[in-house]
């Protein structure tokens, strides 16, 4: 092992940097898990409730007012909805834009360490 008068050398944090050691904020390089994970996430969530709204609210009126049968019986909303999200999961443009705004709320956050829950929890109190 290592003598004690040896010193192991330290290495630097593999995304550390900017002012709050938190990474670059200019940089607008994708790490795997925010290609694969966080912004199909964002996609699906605003696609969900930005541009399917209404077929959303359909599916949503049609579960509550079946209960337990709403696989069987919601299945044409369903479908109208799957359609839909699935229409906005190929559009290059709309990707773009949820990586887009992905990408200001990291730099935002890089730059002040405040996580954008927070600052929405801080401005609603």
């Amino acid at each position: 092992m290592f003598a004690s008068s040896e010193v192991k050398e330290e290495r630097t944090p593999r995304y550390g940097g900017g002012p709050h050691g938190l990474g670059d904020p200019d940089s607008y390089k994708l790490r795997k898990i925010e290609q694969n994970v966080v912004i199909p996430k964002i996609v699906r969530e605003r696609a969900k409730y930005e541009k399917c709204s209404e077929e959303n609210k359909v599916f949503g009126d049609c579960c509550l007012n079946t209960g337990f049968w709403m696989f069987y019986k919601c299945r044409t909303e369903v479908k109208g909805l799957n359609d839909c999200m699935a229409k906005w999961f190929v559009n290059e443009d709309f990707i773009k834009e949820c990586r887009d705004q992905y990408l200001q709320e990291r730099r935002q956050y890089r730059l002040t360490g405040v996580k954008k829950n927070a600052e929405v929890q801080k401005m609603k109190s």
